[in-house]
């Protein structure tokens, strides 16, 4: 069967990412599939699925940036800042209070804008080949160099005094760990915080409202009409202007062949999805000295 598109997934927790595109192997009855950003088994919310040809565009993702909804615990530390790791401290325990609204307020002006951020040691990165994540299960820890990264926006948006809980809405560049931006706020008012709940609410330009359930693809799958829910590759690029060319131009464009930017029906300046006169994606194109080549086939 010949698959190709995007859907996305509400993903469940406690299912790892490679987990749900064995799923959708499965349910699409195709063996290319991939995700564009990995979400940890208990995160739940968007998980953009790629299929067929649309994995070519895993490499190109414009829109790298991401949007969460997470909680946290004041007054607890944990060894991977959040609650499903080890325990290490209650503040509250030793007769602490905990931070006011205004205090809060206040901590989260520090966490705007470009940060520097110490990557967590339950993190996929690599030290010398080997994972973060391999080395924390033996006990070890090593040092890990600050990384710049860019909060866009950072709101609470509800703040459980009683209970020592507040939930954010953070957007955020790739790269950015929330458990991280967890603990480290915590730090800053001095009581101490873990993650207790993380839903990605954007990624890849997609957003929840875009989202089946994992139970709605599975009984989709079996009437045989997941395919409807498929959302075409070029969406993915939807921020890029796009062009029609001509039938010939079209043949010419999917041999190999550049097009002189002259005899396109508008102007390119950019980045640019190309499409047939009857509205098929073939690709993208970037114009260069004088015609536009091939970026990318699809």
């Amino acid at each position: 069967m010949n698959i190709n598109g995007i859907i996305c997934l509400d993903k469940p927790q406690n299912m790892t990412s490679f987990a749900c595109c064995a799923v959708f192997r499965r349910l699409l009855d195709t063996k290319k599939i991939g995700h564009a950003g990995t979400l940890d088994p208990m995160a739940t919310g968007v998980l953009p699925l790629l299929a067929g040809k649309a994995t070519r565009a895993l490499a190109l993702l414009p829109v790298q940036d991401k949007r969460y909804t997470a909680t946290l615990r004041l007054g607890i530390t944990s060894d991977t800042q959040d609650i499903w790791g080890s325990i290490q401290g209650s503040v509250t325990a030793s007769g602490w209070t905990l931070p006011s609204l205004q205090d809060v307020e206040h901590a989260l002006s520090d966490f705007r804008g470009e940060i520097l951020q110490v990557p967590p040691m339950m993190s996929a990165l690599k030290r010398d080949g080997i994972r973060l994540y391999d080395l924390a299960r033996q006990g070890i820890e090593v040092e890990r160099d600050a990384r710049p990264v860019t909060v866009y926006s950072l709101e609470l948006l509800n703040f459980d005094k009683k209970a020592g809980e507040l939930t954010i809405d953070c957007h955020c560049s790739k790269g950015t760990y929330i458990r991280t931006i967890c603990a480290d706020l915590g730090e800053k008012l001095g009581c101490g915080a873990v993650m207790t709940s993380l839903r990605r609410t954007m990624a890849a330009g997609y957003t929840l409202d875009q989202c089946i359930t994992l139970d709605e693809a599975q009984s989709l799958g079996e009437k045989g009409e997941l395919e409807r829910y498929l959302l075409p590759i070029e969406s993915i690029f939807k921020q890029y202007d796009d062009i029609s060319v001509t039938s010939a131009q079209a043949v010419r464009f999917r041999n190999g062949g550049p097009l002189d930017l002259g005899r396109l029906s508008s102007p390119v300046r950019d980045l640019t999805r190309v499409y047939s006169p009857a509205g098929e994606f073939i690709g993208l194109g970037m114009p260069q000295n004088g015609v536009l080549r091939i970026y990318k086939l699809f």
